[in-house]
């Protein structure tokens, strides 16, 4: 049998490494053709990813610590603790109880006093009360003692220390450019 009638797979040279047919293209024996074949076919498989290219050198990553038996900052934490802390951190503490005060106003102080009276702001233990008639300003003077005690019972000792009664929003009797510098407006009851 001559050369030209066995098949181009069973071809070998002498060392071992096959002989290039008219079917195959010749071979490199560093294997590059191979692998700039193989990134071709990757590349034009549907659904991969395009390849990245490197710009920077790579850097050493930081192994995180095992967590141990005993709890750390890594473990889960109750809500409570976490909101506590952040709260802290930030000191949101006299912000929260004056909202406190405020949202929870029907139920601390009781609901017919707070039909007739809101609060309108609480600044270094001072809260400030607008009723809506000059009855129940003098009623609430009256109550301040009780409705303090009953407000740092629900709030904390020394969250409110002072009481401040004031009346009800009254219409100014000032109109036009003319008045009088003394002068007590109408005479009327308001008092």
């Amino acid at each position: 049998m001559t050369s030209d009638d066995q098949p181009a797979e069973d071809s070998a040279a002498e060392d071992g490494t096959p002989t290039p047919s008219a079917e195959q293209p010749a071979h490199n024996p560093d294997g590059l053709d191979l692998a700039r074949a193989a990134a071709r076919a990757a590349a034009a498989s549907p659904g991969t990813p395009p390849a990245r290219r490197k710009s920077a050198p790579a850097r050493r990553r930081t192994v995180p610590r095992a967590s141990g038996a005993r709890p750390d900052d890594r473990d889960p934490q109750p809500l409570d603790q976490a909101m506590g802390r952040l709260i802290a951190s930030h000191g949101w503490e006299l912000d929260l109880k004056v909202q406190g005060v405020f949202g929870r106003w029907a139920e601390l102080v009781g609901a017919e006093i707070a039909d007739h009276c809101t609060p309108e702001s609480l600044t270094d233990g001072r809260l400030v009360v607008r009723t809506d008639s000059t009855a129940w300003a003098t009623q609430l003077k009256l109550l301040a003692p009780t409705v303090v005690r009953r407000l740092n019972e629900e709030l904390g000792h020394g969250t409110v220390t002072v009481l401040d009664v004031l009346g009800p929003h009254l219409p100014s009797w000032r109109k036009g450019r003319l008045s009088s510098r003394d002068g007590r407006g109408p005479r009327d009851t308001y008092g």
